[in-house]
């Protein structure tokens, strides 16, 4: 596992209400470069936003699909395609739901994992690029739950989040759907604006200790 910071991506158009780039993102890429795609290889990103990770995997030859619930995020991820002269496909649909009864060799995602005090994510608006209930899990408990049936056997689950989320709760749900889970990467941030907003509140329900530091997480998870 490295600290060290992850590479820039190539850029891509992130319009209004569609999650821009950040770190998370890269760190992301980054773990999809270490699995050597190339032809052949079949992929989801689930969540897609900008379509950025999506990209990054079809410039290596693979067969990449990708899914939003957003129709913005949607249009967005289809005109970044069309501009880098990539083929992938993107489909509008709350996760795997778009891709049922089909299996890939790998799934990626970089779904919403900030803690929020809202109970319910919201449904529109920019914040649903990041907003995921009070323990950040809203997206992430799905994820572990349904990427098994998403992967053929020996395929493999790639998901970046937030310590904050509780990273060992997510190598927990995958063990118990079978998966072999790990932290294959991680990363310390500076807090961002949302987090700093939030700062107190987290502390409060015992989620931060007070550090202005985040840290990221790729947990790696291979299909038995």
């Amino acid at each position: 596992m490295t600290s060290a910071p992850a590479p820039p991506l190539s850029p891509v158009l992130a319009p209004a209400g569609v999650y821009a780039p950040q770190h998370d993102t890269a760190l992301l890429a980054r773990a999809v470069t270490a699995e050597r795609p190339g032809p052949g290889t079949e992929v989801l990103d689930l969540g897609t936003g900008t379509g950025a990770v999506a990209l990054h995997a079809a410039r290596t030859g693979a067969h990449v699909t990708a899914v939003d619930i957003s129709w913005t995020a949607v249009l967005t991820a289809r005109l970044n395609a069309a501009r880098a002269g990539c083929r992938m496909r993107v489909h509008r649909g709350d996760l795997t739901a778009p891709v049922s009864g089909r299996t890939f060799d790998l799934v990626v995602s970089n779904p919403p994992y900030v803690p929020a005090p809202e109970e319910t994510p919201p449904a529109s608006g920019p914040a649903r690029a990041w907003d995921a209930g009070p323990d950040g899990r809203a997206l992430l408990d799905r994820i572990c739950a349904d990427a098994p049936a998403a992967l053929r056997p020996g395929g493999t689950l790639l998901l970046v989040h937030s310590a904050l989320c509780g990273t060992e709760a997510t190598l927990r749900r995958l063990a118990a759907a079978g998966m072999r889970a790990e932290v294959s990467d991680r990363v310390r941030i500076p807090y961002g604006p949302v987090l700093t907003g939030r700062r107190e509140w987290l502390v409060a329900r015992g989620l931060a200790d007070g550090s202005p530091w985040e840290e990221l997480v790729i947990v790696r998870a291979v299909h038995a």
